[in-house]
């Protein structure tokens, strides 16, 4: 039976010669790989170049109970990406960001909120013509809501840590390392709260960014059973440098 739902491309592998198995997390069926064929053949119906990291498809698929990979009948990219394939900064920060939700995501079953808070996250950061420098950092800490281990906010002055293990600010020096200062910890609230549109107003130095994201990564690991190291980290930050 032919379903029509959005998805979200995670993964892409080599299946044989001119065919692929593509991971995406769909609206309706939650993480799906799907097998599509002669992607690599000069007028394929499904060219290789929609199917890069995160790439917003509208697709009809098919879809069977208890089927390891399904098939695609139709995938169109939509929205068309404006700036993100050609703009390097662009590219590598969704490449970094793919590789993290990727890493967290893996299980995930349908969840419609996470779907469009991704959706609408990454059609933005396509459109908007300013670079957001900070768009990472934001990105990643508003995901933790969806995933379920948002940080609990600062509720008295005399809070000088936030505990990363626990995910909440506290009086009492936490006895394991996983812990910042005060300013840092409100600095992961601020990307929490704050709206895409004003991260700019966030004036971190490259310095700061590395030392939060560096965090927030701790963050996700001490959150996320095997998330594992992320390859791309040095990367992002050679590029932002």
């Amino acid at each position: 039976m032919l379903h029509k739902t959005r998805g979200i491309v995670l993964k892409t592998t080599t299946y044989s010669e001119s065919s692929v198995v593509v991971q995406v997390f769909t609206e309706k069926f939650g993480i799906q790989s799907y097998l599509i064929n002669g992607v690599k053949k000069p007028k394929a119906k499904i060219p290789m170049n929609v199917l890069q990291p995160l790439h917003l498809l509208e697709m009809i698929v098919y879809h069977k109970q208890n089927t390891h990979i399904q098939r695609v009948s139709e995938a169109r990219p939509v929205p068309i990406f404006k700036r993100i394939p050609y703009d390097v900064v662009k590219n590598t920060i969704v490449q970094f960001l793919n590789e993290v939700l990727y890493k967290s995501i893996r299980q995930q079953h349908v969840d419609e909120q996470l779907f469009e808070y991704l959706y609408n996250a990454i059609s933005w950061f396509d459109e908007t013509e300013e670079l957001s420098v900070n768009f990472h950092l934001s990105f990643l800490m508003k995901l933790t809501r969806f995933l379920g281990f948002a940080p609990q906010p600062q509720t008295r002055k005399d809070q000088k840590y936030f505990d990363l293990q626990d995910g909440n600010f506290t009086s009492l020096l936490p006895v394991h390392p996983y812990f910042v200062g005060q300013e840092e910890g409100n600095a992961l609230m601020q990307l929490l709260n704050i709206a895409f549109e004003k991260n700019n107003s966030l004036n971190f130095s490259n310095t700061y960014r590395r030392l939060v994201l560096d965090k927030i990564l701790i963050y996700y690991k001490l959150h996320t059973s095997s998330f594992g190291e992320i390859k791309s980290h040095q990367i992002l930050e050679e590029v932002l440098a």
